[in-house]
């Protein structure tokens, strides 16, 4: 099989056993630097996906031998680091004919790359959920001093069962103490996701991550990236002199996709924040903020930088004006800055990774699942039903619900056919077919966040196979809330997992608690059936 560099040293195919103890499988991927493959660990008894190391055929030094294993253990050690539900699960490195292999959790699933391929664009709001992961992720990472440097939808992959998502491939990625691949002299990245200070060869920082971010917010609600161009010479244009116009499709994501594709680095969003409004309009449909305006001078290097935009009106949304251009003097800053970056990437064309065919997989865990394509069109997005904008405001019901007013005084919007359940001190409707729970408690007034988080460390004792719990701090009825999510193995009746969400705030004077579970199978279903219900709960 090629290899980056040459050919591969020793072909590699099913049934071969790595370091006496991870049998290989299908191939999952193939990137620049590596090879991804299933595997089965022999010893634990799990799946696993094990990430080869391209090395050349010939003239191999030892420097390069050990410039190999430190690269594979660069990317191991900063994956380990983090540990976070939306970062790969690194858990071993090994060396098999004097080749890294790297083995780390399989992840069922796709990458967003082939999903947009495969599935066309997103619509805002499921992009939102995605980006919020990969901000969260950004920031674990970032707190460790490492970052990615390669953040594209190709190293984005969505768990198929439970809808996960985790970020992969920090083969690129800066560790503090060690150097990195591109300090050689070459670049080495995805130039239509890497931010200007990069591709110049400037310093760059976490911030770089954000602008990647940017652009793949951009390209998940609108198929590809905004400097999506033709040459490498013309993306280098588009993102060091072109004016930056993002997609209309974003719609209510432009203040995020604004904040983060600014030229100048000291004005991006942070990662945190980048998180806490994709979350809100992931979870509840309330739209981002316009960010203020930045105060402060431009960096030197940036003279050119862009205007901050005006605030997005989200309805009606007209065509999305283009930047004003830079003043004259910028423009000679920038175009200086454009000389720079093709030198570096006309230098450096064999290390350039541009994704073409087949999706670079470096480090993509991923298991495609076969699936028939055909030659009818596919939506522009994908149109999961949203809540109000203001979940006070009642809205008409979506067909097939109705509202259900309880004994105990609340009332919500569920599906018809829902029968109740009173087991106190809790309340549970349950679907026709027994498939989806909704419950409801009440008790005295208290920490919505510490009642969470202390059932969240009690999941593993409370629910067989508990796992991906996450707890994030929201809003309900213009109250602070906390909103837990989590996965496990279900009643034990042969359906398999479930997945729980479970909303916790306190109101009038007592602590409401509403929560739906539902077969993993079913979860955007049951996502859809979940914002209903907490856009129209109403207390007594």
């Amino acid at each position: 099989m090629a290899g980056y560099g040459g050919e591969t040293t020793a072909a590699r195919a099913p049934g071969d056993v790595i370091a006496g103890r991870y049998r290989i499988g299908g191939r999952l991927g193939r990137g620049g630097m590596g090879t991804v493959w299933r595997a089965a660990d022999e010893l634990l008894h799990r799946q696993v996906a094990v990430k080869e190391m391209h090395l050349p055929d010939a003239g191999l030094t030892e420097a390069d031998a050990d410039k190999q294993r430190d690269r594979a253990l660069r990317e191991a050690r900063s994956v380990a680091r983090v540990r976070h539900p939306h970062v790969v699960v690194v858990h071993d490195v090994v060396e098999q004919d004097g080749r890294p292999w790297i083995v780390m959790e399989l992840v069922d699933g796709r990458s967003l790359a082939d999903l947009l391929a495969e599935d066309g664009p997103l619509a805002p709001r499921e992009a939102a959920r995605i980006g919020a992961a990969v901000a969260g992720a950004l920031e674990a990472a970032h707190h460790h001093g490492i970052q990615h440097r390669d953040v594209k939808p190709a190293n984005v992959l969505i768990e198929q069962a439970g809808g996960r998502v985790v970020l992969t491939d920090f083969g690129i990625a800066r560790v503090p103490g060690s150097n990195t691949i591109s300090e050689t002299g070459s670049f080495v990245g995805s130039p239509e996701y890497t931010a200007p200070e990069r591709m110049s060869g400037r310093a760059a920082g976490p911030e770089s991550d954000l602008w990647s971010l940017g652009a793949l917010l951009c390209a998940a609600v609108d198929g590809h990236s905004p400097f999506h161009r033709e040459s490498i010479g013309e993306i280098v244009h588009a993102v060091a002199l072109g004016d930056i116009t993002p997609p209309a499709s974003v719609g209510p994501l432009m203040p995020v996709v604004r904040g983060l594709l600014e030229r100048d680095p000291a004005r991006r969003m942070a990662a945190a924040e980048v998180r806490t409004v994709l979350t809100a309009y992931a979870e509840r449909g309330t739209e981002p903020p316009t960010p203020p305006l930045p105060t402060g001078p431009l960096l030197p290097a940036q003279a050119g930088a862009q205007a901050p935009a005006p605030p997005f009106s989200p309805a009606p949304e007209p065509p999305v004006p283009a930047v004003p251009p830079a003043r004259k003097r910028g423009r000679v800053a920038v175009a200086a800055l454009a000389v720079a970056v093709l030198a570096v990437v006309s230098g450096a064309t064999a290390a350039v990774v541009v994704t073409r065919g087949e999706h670079d997989a470096g480090a993509t865990a991923a298991v495609t699942t076969p699936r028939t394509v055909t030659t009818a069109p596919v939506p522009a997005a994908r149109t999961p039903t949203t809540p109000p904008t203001t979940p006070t405001t009642p809205a008409p019901y979506p067909a097939g619900f109705q509202r259900i007013t309880d004994p105990l005084g609340f009332s919500v919007v569920l599906p018809e056919g829902y029968a109740r359940d009173p087991q106190p001190p809790r309340t549970y409707y349950w679907s026709a077919d027994h498939s989806f729970r909704f419950g409801e408690r009440e008790q005295p007034p208290g920490n919505a966040y510490e009642v969470m988080r202390a059932q969240d460390a009690a999941g593993p004792k409370v629910y067989q196979g508990y796992r991906d719990g996450v707890i994030t701090r929201t809003v309900q009825h213009g109250q602070p809330a906390v909103l837990w999510q989590f996965t496990y193995d279900g009643f034990g009746d042969g359906r398999g997992a479930r997945r729980t969400f479970d909303l916790c705030w306190t109101e009038g004077g007592r602590m409401y608690d509403i929560w739906l579970s539902a077969p993993l199978s079913r979860v955007e279903e049951e996502r859809h059936t979940f914002d209903t219900a907490r856009a129209t709960f109403r207390t007594p």
